[in-house]
Protein backbone atom coordinates (compact mmCIF):
# COMPACT_ATOMS: atom_id res chain seq x y z
CA UNK A 1 0.00 0.00 0.00
CA UNK A 2 1.24 4.01 -0.89
CA UNK A 3 -0.05 7.12 0.24
CA UNK A 4 -2.45 7.93 0.47
CA UNK A 5 -4.26 4.76 1.28
CA UNK A 6 -1.80 4.08 3.83
CA UNK A 7 -1.29 6.38 6.38
CA UNK A 8 1.73 5.31 9.20
CA UNK A 9 0.58 8.41 11.23
CA UNK A 10 -2.30 6.77 12.01
CA UNK A 11 -1.30 4.61 14.55
CA UNK A 12 1.05 7.31 16.05
CA UNK A 13 -1.60 9.73 16.35
CA UNK A 14 -2.10 9.53 20.42
CA UNK A 15 -0.40 7.76 23.06
CA UNK A 16 -2.50 5.05 23.50
CA UNK A 17 -1.84 3.91 19.91
CA UNK A 18 1.37 4.20 20.62
CA UNK A 19 1.76 2.28 23.68
CA UNK A 20 -0.54 -0.61 21.62
CA UNK A 21 1.94 -0.85 18.76
CA UNK A 22 4.84 -0.55 20.80
CA UNK A 23 7.66 -3.09 19.85
CA UNK A 24 10.13 -2.87 22.51
CA UNK A 25 9.29 -2.48 26.39
CA UNK A 26 11.76 -1.74 29.29
CA UNK A 27 10.83 -2.86 32.43
CA UNK A 28 12.42 -2.97 36.41
CA UNK A 29 13.34 -6.43 35.61
CA UNK A 30 15.65 -5.76 32.43
CA UNK A 31 17.95 -3.73 35.73
CA UNK A 32 21.13 -4.52 37.19
CA UNK A 33 22.38 -2.00 39.09
CA UNK A 34 26.32 -1.50 39.95
CA UNK A 35 27.90 -0.99 43.29
CA UNK A 36 31.13 -0.34 44.64
CA UNK A 37 32.36 -1.50 48.09
CA UNK A 38 35.12 0.07 49.70
CA UNK A 39 36.53 -1.36 53.44
CA UNK A 40 35.78 1.35 56.83
CA UNK A 41 32.30 2.10 58.25
CA UNK A 42 29.76 4.90 56.89
CA UNK A 43 31.76 5.72 53.97
CA UNK A 44 29.76 7.29 51.03
CA UNK A 45 32.27 8.69 49.00
CA UNK A 46 31.12 10.63 45.82
CA UNK A 47 32.82 9.33 42.28
CA UNK A 48 33.26 12.80 40.89
CA UNK A 49 33.11 11.78 37.29
CA UNK A 50 29.97 9.29 37.84
CA UNK A 51 27.27 11.98 39.40
CA UNK A 52 25.03 9.93 41.83
CA UNK A 53 27.60 7.19 42.33
CA UNK A 54 29.83 6.41 45.03
CA UNK A 55 32.06 3.98 47.36
CA UNK A 56 30.31 2.19 49.53
CA UNK A 57 31.52 0.77 52.75
CA UNK A 58 29.39 -2.69 53.59
CA UNK A 59 26.87 -0.75 56.16
CA UNK A 60 26.30 2.45 53.43
CA UNK A 61 25.79 -0.71 51.00
CA UNK A 62 23.52 -2.72 53.15
CA UNK A 63 20.98 0.87 52.68
CA UNK A 64 21.61 1.25 49.16
CA UNK A 65 20.56 -2.16 48.43
CA UNK A 66 17.44 -1.63 50.91
CA UNK A 67 16.76 0.95 48.17
CA UNK A 68 17.72 -0.84 45.11
CA UNK A 69 15.29 -4.15 46.21
CA UNK A 70 12.17 -1.11 47.39
CA UNK A 71 12.89 -0.07 43.50
CA UNK A 72 11.80 -3.75 42.50
CA UNK A 73 15.05 -4.25 40.59
CA UNK A 74 15.64 -7.50 40.74
CA UNK A 75 19.60 -7.46 40.67
CA UNK A 76 23.01 -5.77 41.90
CA UNK A 77 26.74 -6.33 40.49
CA UNK A 78 29.37 -6.00 43.14
CA UNK A 79 32.67 -4.58 42.41
CA UNK A 80 35.50 -4.63 45.18
CA UNK A 81 38.10 -2.30 46.20
CA UNK A 82 40.74 -3.47 48.90
CA UNK A 83 42.40 -2.01 51.73
CA UNK A 84 45.57 -3.70 50.06
CA UNK A 85 46.75 -4.68 46.50
CA UNK A 86 49.31 -7.49 45.65
CA UNK A 87 50.59 -9.10 42.57
CA UNK A 88 48.93 -11.91 43.30
CA UNK A 89 45.27 -10.09 43.74
CA UNK A 90 45.11 -12.17 47.52
CA UNK A 91 42.19 -10.12 48.15
CA UNK A 92 39.94 -11.15 45.68
CA UNK A 93 39.66 -15.07 46.49
CA UNK A 94 40.42 -14.22 50.27
CA UNK A 95 37.53 -16.03 52.70
CA UNK A 96 36.85 -12.32 54.23
CA UNK A 97 37.86 -10.53 51.67
CA UNK A 98 35.57 -6.90 50.80
CA UNK A 99 33.78 -8.29 48.56
CA UNK A 100 33.66 -11.47 50.38
CA UNK A 101 32.00 -9.48 53.69
CA UNK A 102 29.76 -7.57 51.36
CA UNK A 103 28.09 -10.14 49.78
CA UNK A 104 28.04 -12.23 53.08
CA UNK A 105 26.24 -9.55 54.74
CA UNK A 106 23.51 -8.80 51.86
CA UNK A 107 22.56 -12.20 52.00
CA UNK A 108 22.10 -12.00 55.79
CA UNK A 109 20.08 -8.24 55.30
CA UNK A 110 18.65 -8.11 51.93
CA UNK A 111 18.37 -12.19 51.80
CA UNK A 112 15.99 -11.84 48.44
CA UNK A 113 18.00 -9.39 46.06
CA UNK A 114 19.99 -10.92 43.84
CA UNK A 115 23.63 -10.25 44.56
CA UNK A 116 26.37 -10.79 41.37
CA UNK A 117 30.06 -11.25 41.73
CA UNK A 118 31.70 -9.66 39.08
CA UNK A 119 35.39 -12.08 38.81
CA UNK A 120 38.53 -10.01 37.81
CA UNK A 121 41.39 -9.54 39.65
CA UNK A 122 42.34 -5.40 38.56
CA UNK A 123 41.04 -3.91 41.14
CA UNK A 124 43.05 -6.07 43.74
CA UNK A 125 46.92 -6.06 41.85
CA UNK A 126 49.54 -3.65 42.34
CA UNK A 127 49.76 -2.94 39.05
CA UNK A 128 45.81 -2.98 37.55
CA UNK A 129 46.23 -5.97 34.93
CA UNK A 130 43.76 -8.41 34.97
CA UNK A 131 46.04 -11.00 35.64
CA UNK A 132 49.33 -12.20 36.17
CA UNK A 133 52.38 -10.84 34.83
CA UNK A 134 55.10 -12.86 33.77
CA UNK A 135 57.98 -11.46 31.53
CA UNK A 136 55.96 -8.33 31.49
CA UNK A 137 52.77 -9.60 29.53
CA UNK A 138 49.62 -11.32 31.30
CA UNK A 139 49.63 -14.66 31.64
CA UNK A 140 46.68 -16.16 30.30
CA UNK A 141 46.89 -19.82 31.82
CA UNK A 142 48.41 -19.18 35.18
CA UNK A 143 45.68 -16.68 35.85
CA UNK A 144 43.02 -18.90 35.30
CA UNK A 145 43.43 -20.83 38.96
CA UNK A 146 43.13 -17.53 40.59
CA UNK A 147 40.20 -16.57 38.58
CA UNK A 148 38.42 -20.05 39.76
CA UNK A 149 39.53 -19.28 42.90
CA UNK A 150 37.82 -15.71 42.96
CA UNK A 151 34.16 -16.87 41.84
CA UNK A 152 34.27 -20.06 44.19
CA UNK A 153 35.08 -17.55 47.24
CA UNK A 154 32.55 -15.60 46.05
CA UNK A 155 29.89 -18.50 45.44
CA UNK A 156 30.46 -19.68 49.27
CA UNK A 157 29.81 -16.19 50.54
CA UNK A 158 26.79 -16.65 48.70
CA UNK A 159 26.87 -15.17 45.38
CA UNK A 160 24.01 -15.81 43.20
CA UNK A 161 25.92 -15.55 40.61
CA UNK A 162 29.27 -14.73 39.00
CA UNK A 163 30.67 -12.79 36.19
CA UNK A 164 34.08 -13.06 34.50
CA UNK A 165 35.41 -9.92 33.35
CA UNK A 166 39.21 -10.28 33.09
CA UNK A 167 38.47 -11.84 29.29
CA UNK A 168 41.00 -14.42 29.40
CA UNK A 169 40.81 -17.71 27.28
CA UNK A 170 39.07 -20.93 29.28
CA UNK A 171 38.23 -18.84 32.20
CA UNK A 172 34.27 -19.55 31.67
CA UNK A 173 35.75 -23.74 31.61
CA UNK A 174 37.65 -23.13 34.46
CA UNK A 175 35.15 -21.28 36.84
CA UNK A 176 32.49 -23.91 35.67
CA UNK A 177 34.42 -26.85 36.70
CA UNK A 178 35.31 -24.98 39.86
CA UNK A 179 31.89 -24.60 40.84
CA UNK A 180 30.61 -27.67 39.98
CA UNK A 181 33.72 -29.93 41.55
CA UNK A 182 32.27 -27.96 44.81
CA UNK A 183 28.23 -28.72 44.47
CA UNK A 184 27.64 -25.09 43.32
CA UNK A 185 25.87 -26.80 39.68
CA UNK A 186 23.09 -24.67 40.11
CA UNK A 187 25.33 -21.20 39.96
CA UNK A 188 24.90 -19.59 36.58
CA UNK A 189 27.77 -18.01 34.85
CA UNK A 190 27.70 -14.52 33.08
CA UNK A 191 30.08 -13.86 31.18
CA UNK A 192 31.65 -10.62 30.11
CA UNK A 193 31.77 -12.41 26.47
CA UNK A 194 32.34 -9.41 23.85
CA UNK A 195 34.43 -6.84 26.21
CA UNK A 196 36.18 -4.15 24.06
CA UNK A 197 39.51 -2.06 25.03
CA UNK A 198 37.06 0.83 25.40
CA UNK A 199 38.48 4.34 26.22
CA UNK A 200 34.43 4.48 27.91
CA UNK A 201 35.49 2.90 31.30
CA UNK A 202 37.90 5.58 32.01
CA UNK A 203 35.02 6.61 34.75
CA UNK A 204 34.96 3.36 36.19
CA UNK A 205 38.34 3.20 36.61
CA UNK A 206 38.34 6.32 38.90
CA UNK A 207 35.43 4.49 40.79
CA UNK A 208 37.35 0.83 41.15
CA UNK A 209 40.60 2.81 41.01
CA UNK A 210 41.74 -0.21 38.85
CA UNK A 211 43.94 1.65 36.06
CA UNK A 212 46.99 -0.39 34.89
CA UNK A 213 49.97 1.19 35.65
CA UNK A 214 51.70 0.14 32.63
CA UNK A 215 50.64 -0.81 28.89
CA UNK A 216 47.30 -1.26 28.04
CA UNK A 217 44.76 -4.18 28.03
CA UNK A 218 44.08 -4.73 24.37
CA UNK A 219 46.19 -7.60 24.44
CA UNK A 220 43.05 -9.23 26.45
CA UNK A 221 40.13 -6.96 25.57
CA UNK A 222 39.08 -7.01 22.43
CA UNK A 223 39.69 -4.44 19.35
CA UNK A 224 36.94 -2.10 19.11
CA UNK A 225 36.76 -2.71 14.77
CA UNK A 226 35.95 -6.37 15.38
CA UNK A 227 32.39 -8.22 15.64
CA UNK A 228 33.09 -11.44 13.64
CA UNK A 229 35.43 -12.17 16.67
CA UNK A 230 32.44 -11.12 19.02
CA UNK A 231 30.71 -14.02 17.96
CA UNK A 232 33.71 -16.13 18.30
CA UNK A 233 34.22 -15.39 21.55
CA UNK A 234 30.65 -15.84 22.55
CA UNK A 235 30.41 -19.23 20.90
CA UNK A 236 33.76 -19.89 23.30
CA UNK A 237 31.97 -19.22 26.60
CA UNK A 238 28.59 -20.91 25.65
CA UNK A 239 30.29 -24.30 25.14
CA UNK A 240 33.02 -23.42 28.38
CA UNK A 241 29.12 -23.47 30.20
CA UNK A 242 28.16 -19.74 30.62
CA UNK A 243 24.31 -19.37 30.83
CA UNK A 244 24.26 -15.22 29.76
CA UNK A 245 26.68 -13.57 27.63
CA UNK A 246 27.60 -9.99 27.77
CA UNK A 247 28.65 -7.08 25.90
CA UNK A 248 30.37 -4.45 27.05
CA UNK A 249 30.32 -1.40 26.61
CA UNK A 250 26.69 -0.82 25.22
CA UNK A 251 26.00 2.13 23.10
CA UNK A 252 29.26 2.02 20.51
CA UNK A 253 28.40 -1.64 20.39
CA UNK A 254 24.72 -2.23 19.28
CA UNK A 255 25.77 -3.74 16.66
CA UNK A 256 27.53 -6.61 18.20
CA UNK A 257 24.33 -7.18 20.56
CA UNK A 258 22.49 -7.49 17.47
CA UNK A 259 24.59 -9.89 16.12
CA UNK A 260 24.69 -12.01 19.39
CA UNK A 261 21.28 -11.68 19.80
CA UNK A 262 20.78 -12.93 16.59
CA UNK A 263 23.52 -15.88 16.93
CA UNK A 264 22.55 -17.23 20.59
CA UNK A 265 19.46 -18.30 22.13
CA UNK A 266 21.04 -17.50 25.18
CA UNK A 267 19.97 -14.60 27.32
CA UNK A 268 22.03 -11.22 26.27
CA UNK A 269 23.34 -8.83 28.84
CA UNK A 270 24.81 -5.53 27.80
CA UNK A 271 27.22 -2.96 30.24
CA UNK A 272 25.55 0.82 29.80
CA UNK A 273 29.58 1.92 31.10
CA UNK A 274 30.53 4.22 33.02
CA UNK A 275 31.65 6.85 30.41
CA UNK A 276 28.28 6.43 28.79
CA UNK A 277 26.57 7.24 32.15
CA UNK A 278 29.07 10.08 32.88
CA UNK A 279 28.17 11.88 28.87
CA UNK A 280 24.76 12.48 30.25
CA UNK A 281 25.11 13.35 33.42
CA UNK A 282 27.32 16.27 32.21
CA UNK A 283 26.02 17.26 29.49
CA UNK A 284 22.46 17.64 31.39
CA UNK A 285 24.10 19.31 33.92
CA UNK A 286 25.28 22.11 31.15
CA UNK A 287 21.64 22.04 29.98
CA UNK A 288 22.92 21.08 26.87
CA UNK A 289 20.14 17.64 26.48
CA UNK A 290 17.28 16.29 28.95
CA UNK A 291 18.78 13.78 31.29
CA UNK A 292 15.96 11.67 32.14
CA UNK A 293 14.45 11.32 28.32
CA UNK A 294 17.80 10.88 27.03
CA UNK A 295 18.73 7.57 29.52
CA UNK A 296 15.23 6.37 28.07
CA UNK A 297 15.95 6.59 24.93
CA UNK A 298 19.45 4.88 25.19
CA UNK A 299 18.20 2.32 27.34
CA UNK A 300 15.64 1.18 24.82
CA UNK A 301 18.16 1.26 22.02
CA UNK A 302 19.65 -1.13 23.99
CA UNK A 303 17.32 -3.22 24.34
CA UNK A 304 15.82 -2.48 20.89
CA UNK A 305 19.14 -4.11 20.05
CA UNK A 306 18.81 -7.31 21.61
CA UNK A 307 19.98 -6.90 25.56
CA UNK A 308 17.61 -8.94 28.04
CA UNK A 309 19.44 -7.29 30.61
CA UNK A 310 21.06 -4.21 30.83
CA UNK A 311 23.80 -3.26 33.67
CA UNK A 312 23.90 0.57 34.11
CA UNK A 313 23.92 2.97 36.77
CA UNK A 314 20.87 4.74 35.70
CA UNK A 315 18.99 1.79 37.34
CA UNK A 316 17.69 3.20 39.89
CA UNK A 317 16.43 6.95 38.12
CA UNK A 318 15.35 4.50 35.21
CA UNK A 319 13.24 2.48 37.72
CA UNK A 320 11.53 5.21 39.48
CA UNK A 321 10.54 6.42 36.19
CA UNK A 322 9.08 3.49 35.28
CA UNK A 323 6.88 2.83 38.05
CA UNK A 324 5.73 6.02 37.56
CA UNK A 325 4.25 5.17 34.15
Amino acid sequence: MLFPDYRPRRLRRNESFRRMIRETTLSVDNLIYPLFVVPGQGVRRPIVSMPGVFQLSVDELIKEAREVQAARIPAIILFGIPDKKDDRASGAYAAEGIIQRAIKTLKDKVPDLMVIGDVCLCEYMSHGHCGLIRQGEVDNDATLELLARTALSQVKAGADMVAPSDMMDGRVAEIRQALDENGFEHIPIMAYSAKYASAFYGPFREAAESAPQFGDRKSYQMDPSNVREAIREASLDMEEGADILMVKPALAYLDVIAKIREEFDLPVAAFNVSGEYAMVKAAALQGWLDEEKVMMEMLIGIRRAGADLILTYFAKQAAALLQNR
